[in-house]
């Protein structure tokens, strides 16, 4: 598996716990807002950053497609 599709399942498993969600749930959400795609683009600069960092900055991007 690359780093790209590693890091994808990290942030899945880290976004789940930290919002008591089910893998099912984050899928559902991940896919609805194009999460998948910012995560994998955004690989080089996101993986060197902290857990709560990323699970903030999904959010974040979340709230922003809401928005729209």
């Amino acid at each position: 598996m690359s780093q790209q599709g590693t890091f994808l399942i990290y942030c899945t498993e880290h976004y789940k716990s930290a919002k008591n969600l089910t893998g099912s749930q984050v899928a559902a959400l991940f896919t609805e807002y194009f999460v998948w795609d910012y995560l994998y683009s955004c690989f080089d600069a996101l993986h060197t950053t902290g857990m709560n960092y990323i699970v903030d900055d999904i959010d974040q991007y979340i709230a922003e497609r809401k928005a729209s």
